[in-house]
């Protein structure tokens, strides 16, 4: 779908890789060896997305380190179109809004990683009907054209977790808080 909007494909990967988890960090060879493309074309679009303001960089030794610029005035929006583009959206509306006693929900895996894939992986918080669960993932996976894989912790279980251990950062999604 996005991509009809932008022609190029390099610019929709970084987005991705930005724009869905705004903590999310790269520089220019690691995108290269992530996106198997030359590094020509991924500079091209860096230049772009900054010169737009889009990003920010910073040079850590010889590295420019790439970021998403989340005061960026269509940061919000960006983020937003991607989540519909990934499906996120329909998880929110047709899974996570259903389930009663839920405190949080997460994405973690790929995606938090920004990295388009065809599984989307998430935490749940909180005390769950896990056959009503089964029973709305499985909708929600016709709907999106995605398998959704996820894990069930209690608050403590979750806080226990040295997620920096595990190489990921956990992407907080949907909050009872909000």
């Amino acid at each position: 779908m996005i991509e009809t909007l932008i022609s190029s494909k390099t610019r929709v990967k970084l987005l991705l890789k930005f724009f869905l988890n705004s903590k999310t960090t790269a520089y220019l060879r690691s995108l290269e060896s992530e996106f198997g493309e030359s590094t020509n074309a991924i500079r091209v679009e860096l230049n772009r997305l900054e010169d737009a303001g889009m990003l920010k960089s910073n040079v850590e030794g010889k590295k420019k380190i790439f970021q998403a610029n989340t005061a960026h005035p269509l940061f919000k929006e960006i983020h937003n179109i991607l989540l519909k583009q990934v499906g996120i959206d329909k998880i929110i509306e047709n899974v996570i809004v259903r389930l009663g006693d839920i405190e949080k929900v997460f994405l973690v895996g790929t995606f938090a990683k920004g990295i388009d894939s065809q599984i989307i992986d998430l935490i749940f918080i909180g005390e769950i009907d896990k056959s009503y669960l089964l029973n709305l993932v499985d909708k929600v996976e016709e709907l999106i054209h995605r398998k959704i894989r996820y894990l069930i912790y209690t608050q403590e279980e979750f806080e226990a977790i040295d997620w920096r251990k595990l190489g990921t950062d956990p992407l907080l999604l949907w909050s009872k808080e909000k």
